[in-house]
């Protein structure tokens, strides 16, 4: 994972880009948007990470974020064969991944909004930009 100003060094104007992306769009006012992409990194680099998206209404930045998490994390244990309960919380789940061994890192990328009460349609983005 590299820093979005090293990444857009990188990106060549024309060139083809693969991405996760999440979007939620909304007119109706005071309504709560949420997108978000998770990633779930393995600890043995040479196997394959996983990356979610999620979007929702009503749903703060930190609930968006939790759930895209907790997405890619279960679908890489669900990989790597660690026993969990999809019914817990994405709390203690987190400590059986980490615990396990095999997953070394999770994050995610937010953005959440509320429309405006006279404002235009408001439309959420997060994404997750492959460079090579």
């Amino acid at each position: 994972m590299i820093s979005r100003g090293k990444a857009l060094r990188e990106l060549i104007p024309g060139g083809i880009t693969y991405c996760v992306m999440s979007r939620c769009s909304s007119n109706e006012p005071n309504r709560l948007l949420a997108a978000s992409v998770g990633c779930a990194v393995p600890a043995d680099l040479s196997q394959y990470g996983y990356i979610s998206e999620h979007h929702a209404f009503g749903q703060t930045e930190k609930q968006a974020g939790d759930y895209a998490e907790d997405l890619a994390a279960a679908m890489l244990a669900s990989t790597l064969g660690i026993d969990f309960d999809v019914d817990k919380s994405w709390d203690e789940k987190k400590e059986v991944f980490k615990i396990s061994g095999k997953i070394v890192r999770t994050r995610n990328v937010t953005q959440s909004y509320i429309v405006p009460k006279k404002g235009p349609c408001t439309t959420v983005i997060a994404a997750a930009v492959f460079v090579f």
